[in-house]
């Protein structure tokens, strides 16, 4: 083996390791490969950038505009509706007619595109038809897959197989060069979904009414029957007067107010801006932990703040400036998952950073490099923690120092825990004293006189003085009995979240778009609540329904929002491209008035490709440009269609393959191959290489992966002696063929979060497809293309 082969296996094993894992953008490593492999001479500076120029990038990202523009003007709209009307209401049916109406589709769309175009008019007609979601979208995601294996343009890794052929001075394959294998493909796929398939699909009830059904649907993927309870605001509350925002319930407790009773008047989804009366009943969505939490505060009794002039050297501890050390071991973690007051018996009152003091929040800031800590606790904890983690030697504050430079007497208070408290024999874990609000519990003195630093197994005894600091105006709000009153989960109402929907206000799934600007976002970076005037109760996301810490979430294609609000809000929100709303009457209006250009521009495009007039190429690009001349597409929405992480990662990965080539790193992977099958046969050698690439697709991207089949497979041929079509068309198949696992493909991600699916209805589904699909592929692809020249 060769330092060249060698250093090419290297970088391939991070390669594939972070392609699984995606530790880095994907975006980020194909830089990343084209560069180190410049660097390192296995490839030529000019060689390492030409992927980007490569004419199966180039088909690639105008294949995307294309399919953009037949989007936007509504001609998958238009075939859909036909076709749909032909699916009546009996479930085989209905799943057959999806699948056809989405491989059709798929076949000159990109495969994303369509399954997002037909999920809202898919869940219209579930709710219609009184079925549950589940049984129609993994259908869908499906049809796209097998209907994109029939069309080079279809699918990346069917333009990637054809140009590598082309680029190794072979035939390449034409548009139409799939279709026979790739439909016999999608009618056996279909037929297995259609009969078989469906029955291995969750279900869900489908005998009660269309809206009932929707709500069911919501009570048992989001439970939200276990989260929703009724506050009473009572006479003399401090949050009298304050509007909700004011209130902070959603930003420091993670409550949602869903709507206010007052009178003999309901008022569902309330502004922001709404104020507070006395006597308000709050109908509120959140976690019951929280509502812990504010009733074990009532428990309190505030005796005094503690005077400006005090500090907390009176009660033996002290404070000490801390620097962390550039090696150190907590840098990049917070404050909680470190467990400085379990583990030190300290509290972290600020955070220095340059010149900028942190005092808010500082329990879950990720400490960076040259930060330093203001803790407080006795003097032997102090250096404990200088001794145990890598940090400079603390320095112990004076008590004027601590006065003057942390006058942490205005935001302290002393609260007692009375005989009869239901706080006794409770510990600090338990109580949830502190979880929600931005409060610490600095110390607790007992009785008698003895103080201490809290542990979150402490347990309160009668008589204990709690001395806590926090945000001021918290402190006033939560703290001084601003919520002293009924705290009643809603058990008459539990199991009928109907009270949410009326003729003005309702629940809504919403997807992130495929083509959404805001992958990586929180909904607090979005001011999602503030712009658009809507409540975020949960998010489905990879089978389990997250139901705390929405604001700071960042959102992933494939997240399902159940939301909440006004119906004309939530209509509003249909007409934003970086959301997807799971309804067709909200979804941003099509220009169909261009379809028919739209279809002439396609059709203008394929005939002088079928022909062999004009290099494909050159057509797509040529149809792209038109797209948007005729306005079917305006060029910002042409730029959103592109996914640039395909084009990227393409790009990128190619340099590779050329390298695993030219090293001899491809023809030492063929020579293993053929030692090891080579003994069997040909048809051994084609099932070997398509049993890698159904493994393979599950877990890494199929552009990247056809990329780096391409040299294993042409050498293996070239070493048999054998025709490199069969392997090429098998490893296209194969790689598309992507039905094992939510990750595998993101048509797949797309339907998770609306059909309510886990991890396992996509092997319970895909394994046995896939397996059927390997035995046909077996069977028809040394029919049509030979293994023997």
């Amino acid at each position: 083996m060769t330092p060249e082969i060698t250093l090419v296996l290297a970088i391939l094993a991070v390669v594939i390791v972070i392609l699984i894992t995606e530790w880095i953008p994907l975006e980020i490593l194909a830089f990343l490969v084209l560069g180190v492999l410049a660097l390192t001479g296995l490839v030529s500076p000019l060689e390492a950038l030409a992927g980007f120029s490569n004419p199966a990038v180039v088909t690639i990202w105008a294949v995307f505009i294309l399919s953009g523009g037949l989007t936007r003007t509504g001609v998958a709209n238009i075939l859909g509706r036909y076709l749909l009307k032909m699916a009546g209401t009996r479930e085989s049916q209905m799943v057959f007619v999806i699948m056809v109406i989405a491989a059709i589709l798929s076949a000159f769309m990109n495969n994303v595109a369509v399954a997002a175009l037909m999920l809202p008019v898919v869940m219209d007609m579930a709710k219609k038809t009184r079925r549950s979601p589940s049984l129609l979208l993994l259908p869908l995601a499906y049809g796209t897959l097998l209907g994109g294996l029939t069309t080079m343009i279809g699918t990346p890794p069917n333009i990637l197989v054809s140009e590598a052929l082309r680029t190794n001075g072979l035939e390449p394959f034409t548009i139409f060069d799939f279709s026979p294998v790739g439909l016999i493909v999608m009618v056996t796929g279909m037929v297995f979904v259609t009969f078989i398939g469906r029955h291995l699909l969750p279900k869900g009830s489908d005998a009660i009414s269309p809206d009932d059904l929707t709500n069911k649907r919501f009570l048992t993927q989001y439970r939200l029957q276990e989260r929703i309870f009724r506050i009473k605001i009572p006479e003399h509350s401090a949050l009298i007067g304050k509007t909700l925002a004011g209130s902070h319930f959603g930003s420091r407790l993670g409550l949602n107010v869903i709507g206010v009773n007052r009178g003999r008047k309901t008022d569902l989804a309330p502004e922001i801006t709404e104020v507070l009366r006395a006597g308000d009943e709050l109908i509120v969505e959140g976690r019951l932990d929280r509502i812990q939490e504010m009733n074990n505060w009532g428990q309190l009794l505030s005796e005094t703040q503690v005077n400006e002039n005090s500090s907390l050297l009176e009660y033996g501890m002290r404070v000490a400036n801390v620097e962390l050390d550039s090696g150190s071991e907590i840098l990049g973690k917070t404050i909680s998952a470190i467990g400085l007051r379990n583990q030190y018996g300290l509290n972290v009152l600020a955070i220095q950073r340059n010149s900028l003091r942190i005092m808010e929040n500082v329990k879950a800031r990720p400490l960076q490099e040259g930060d330093s800590l203001v803790v407080c606790g006795p003097v032997a904890s102090i250096e404990r923690f200088g001794k145990a983690v890598s940090v400079g030697k603390p320095t112990i504050m004076g008590e004027s120092e601590v006065r003057s430079e942390y006058r942490f007497g205005k935001k302290m208070r002393i609260f007692s825990v009375p005989y009869g408290s239901k706080l006794l024999g409770q510990t600090i874990s338990e109580s949830c004293l502190g979880d929600a609000l931005d409060v610490q519990i600095l110390c607790i003195v007992r009785e008698n006189g003895a103080s201490m630093v809290p542990t979150s197994d402490m347990h309160f005894e009668p008589g204990d003085k709690l001395i806590v600091t926090g945000i001021s105006d918290m402190v006033a709000v939560f703290l001084m009995r601003g919520l002293e009153g009924v705290f009643v989960k809603d058990d008459e109402d539990s199991e009928d979240i109907s009270i949410l929907e009326n003729e003005k206000v309702g629940l809504v799934e919403v997807l992130l778009s495929p083509h959404s600007t805001h992958h990586g976002q929180t909904l607090q970076d979005l001011g999602f609540r503030e712009k658009y005037g809507l409540t975020v109760l949960a998010v489905w996301r990879k089978g389990q329904a997250i139901r705390s810490g929405l604001r700071d979430l960042p959102l992933q294609l494939g997240d399902a929002l159940l939301l909440f609000g006004n119906w004309k809000r939530l209509t509003l929100l249909g007409q934003e491209p970086d959301f997807l709303v799971l309804t067709e009457n909200m979804q941003e209006a099509a220009r169909e008035e261009k379809a028919k250009t739209a279809l002439a521009i396609m059709m203008a495009v394929l005939l002088p490709v079928i022909v062999g007039w004009v290099p494909i190429y050159i057509a797509v690009v040529l149809g792209a440009a038109f797209m948007v001349l005729t306005k079917c597409l305006t060029m910002e929405e042409a730029y959103r269609y592109i996914e640039w992480k395909a084009v990227f990662l393409i790009a990128g990965m190619l340099p590779l393959g050329m390298a695993l080539d030219t090293s001899g790193a491809a023809a030492l992977a063929a020579g293993t191959i053929i030692d090891i099958l080579g003994t069997y046969g040909p048809y051994a050698i084609l099932f070997g290489l398509l049993v890698i690439t159904f493994i393979a697709t599950s877990i890494i991207p199929t552009a990247a992966l056809v990329v780096l089949m391409v040299p294993i497979a042409l050498q293996t041929s070239a070493g048999l002696g054998i025709s490199p079509f069969p392997l090429m068309m098998g490893i296209a198949m194969a790689a598309s063929s992507s039905f094992t696992s939510p990750i595998s493909h993101p048509a797949n991600v797309l339907v998770m979060g609306p059909g309510g699916y886990r991890f396992m209805d996509y092997v319970k589904v895909g394994v046995p497809l896939t397996v059927l699909i390997l035995v046909v592929l077996m069977l028809t692809i040394p029919i049509f293309w030979p293994l023997f020249p």
